[in-house]
């Protein structure tokens, strides 16, 4: 777990980095698309780890009702 919070930091560091300095020298839309993207691959992310990864158990079959 601590490599993934290590690397995750460092991404997160340098991609402000990146947009401070593009900001900087003018390119806002470059900087709003690349959010975008990143802010997509994210949500993907997150989505594919708590619905995608599920296992399912035993007792989920039990619990759910029967049609009568």
């Amino acid at each position: 777990m601590n490599p993934i919070i290590k690397f995750t930091t460092l991404f997160g560091l340098l991609a402000v980095e990146m947009a401070v300095g593009l900001n900087g020298q003018g390119h806002t839309a470059i900087v709003l698309a690349l959010a975008a993207v990143f802010l997509a691959v994210n949500l993907y992310f997150v989505y594919r780890s708590f619905y995608g990864m599920r296992i399912a158990s035993k007792m989920a079959g039990a619990l759910t009702p029967k049609p009568a």
